[in-house]
């Protein structure tokens, strides 16, 4: 809580919202939060939903019915604005999640979705994406032309371009807002 807490004016530069799920009581979330505060001076700034009967965590799949009937394990939903699950992390209890790593898959989730392409493999802001293959036998003999004359691509189905100027500046907008 107190790292996402830290790192909370990044994710809302980044138009993203923070939300706990807890199968603790509210009660237990004031304590733990009241805690934190006296302790670091850090106010948790997210809510924390309690699932008491873990109903909204069983339908998630962060029960780990191996390890407690109860214990959740440590999940990270990226979800978007229209409600589509578009990453799940699972960490084991005995693992912090990794802060900055969630940052970039936001951030490449945004501009995949912006630039119409993909993130290659270890994809960090402002480094090249993958152009969507062609759809036609012509659009197959335009993309080897293209790589041919550009240098940008190993193949027809794996060729690269910088992200439009509109994405660039909206993300870099956004981180300094």
């Amino acid at each position: 809580m107190i790292a996402f807490t830290k790192s909370h004016t990044y994710f809302k530069n980044l138009n993203t919202e923070l939300l706990g799920l807890s199968v603790d009581s509210n009660s237990s979330h004031l304590a733990w939060v009241y805690d934190i505060y006296c302790k670091t001076g850090v106010k948790v700034s997210f809510p924390i939903i309690a699932d008491r009967n873990g109903e909204i965590a069983r339908k998630y799949g962060m029960i780990a019915n191996d390890i407690s009937n109860t214990e959740t394990v440590r999940n990270v939903f990226v979800i978007d604005d229209k409600g589509i699950i578009r990453t799940i992390l699972i960490y084991p209890l005995n693992i912090g999640r990794f802060i900055p790593e969630i940052i970039r898959i936001v951030e490449a989730l945004q501009m995949a979705e912006c630039a119409k392409g993909s993130t290659p493999a270890n994809w960090i802001p402002n480094q090249p994406i993958i152009v969507p293959a062609p759809k036609t036998f012509e659009g197959l003999l335009e993309r080897n032309e293209e790589i041919e004359k550009n240098r940008n691509g190993m193949s027809w189905y794996l060729s690269f371009k910088n992200a439009p100027k509109q994405c660039i500046e909206g993300n870099e907008k956004k981180k300094l807002e």
